[in-house]
């Protein structure tokens, strides 16, 4: 053995010894992991993450994967000529384009990530809100202020829901037979239609029912940055408040934190806002003492990197 080798090897035993605290920690514990943007349309990046998301199970944690798809259902509607409208981010789903989210959501990407995840080694379960009665979702309302008189108005989104309800029986069930969970954000609500939800917010509900030791948002961005473009590496919810208050963090980042908070507040030990552009970015977030992205929680030990 040359003495490079023997350094490569070394190095890699020193890395597994670092993780050591914490599969120790974590075993039989969730980790809900919302997957999109850049990754999905990146065979490598997928073929990383299905990878993590392999070696989490064989290590004794238990991940629970809940997925996008806005830039694919916008494609698909723009394909079949139906115009798409949004409101603060969200999309006016009509019955038609509802079908066609559950469609892309639930079929395509679900299966294709289920794919992804067994070819690495694992065993994945594709499933959608709907499945087992998971999540029950009830319609989204939103006001506008009107640029002239400053009112709020009433929006109606149509077929856009947020969680009401999180039974986590079908997720335990799949995860102790060794299963991992494919979640595409799509539910039915009491009034039995289908509802579009919110890839962010379906990860954040999912991860608050189930007492979750973490939930990823993985991103396109490094995480949550100061006024000076730094990177923040832990945050409390009074810190998320004030910071959207003194302007610091706006547009898309401010329902990303707004899911976090909830998460945490609902009973997720801690959230993590990373950048899913870097190889094996949430594994060297959780399983690294320096940590690779913005860590939310309530400031207690189990909110400790």
């Amino acid at each position: 053995m040359t003495d490079e080798t023997h350094t490569r090897m070394l190095a890699k035993a020193e890395t597994l010894i670092e993780a050591l605290p914490y599969f120790q920690r974590y075993a039989g514990r969730s980790f809900v992991v919302k997957y999109g943007g850049h990754a999905m349309g990146d065979p490598e990046a997928a073929q990383d993450f299905a990878e993590d998301i392999v070696l989490l199970k064989a290590v004794g944690i238990n991940p629970v994967v809940v997925h996008g798809g806005g830039p694919q259902i916008g494609a698909m509607l723009k394909k079949l000529g139906v115009e798409s409208q949004f409101v603060d981010g969200l999309r006016v789903t009509d019955k038609e384009t509802a079908s066609v989210a559950e469609m892309v959501l639930s079929g395509a990407i679900n299966k294709e990530l289920v794919s992804w995840v067994n070819q690495a080694g694992g065993k994945a379960i594709g499933i959608s809100g709907k499945d087992g009665k998971m999540v029950v979702a009830e319609k989204v309302s939103r006001t506008v202020k009107d640029p002239d008189s400053q009112i709020e108005q009433a929006v109606d989104l149509g077929f856009v829901g947020e969680p009401k309800f999180v039974d986590t029986t079908i997720l335990e069930t799949a995860s102790n037979a060794g299963m991992i969970p494919i979640i595409a954000p799509i539910a039915a609500g009491a009034d039995g239609h289908t509802y579009n939800i919110n890839a962010d917010t379906m990860a954040g509900a999912i991860a608050a029912a189930l007492g979750a030791a973490r939930l990823f948002l993985l991103t396109d961005v490094a995480g949550v940055l100061d006024k000076q473009g730094q990177l923040m590496t832990d945050l409390r919810p009074s810190d998320v408040a004030r910071m959207r208050a003194d302007g610091t963090i706006s547009g898309g980042m401010i329902p990303k934190l707004e899911t976090c908070v909830h998460a945490v507040e609902g009973g997720c030990e801690a959230a993590v806002v990373l950048d899913g552009r870097v190889p094996h970015a949430m594994l060297l977030e959780f399983f690294t003492s320096r940590g690779a992205g913005t860590l939310i929680s309530l400031g207690e030990d189990g909110g400790e990197r």
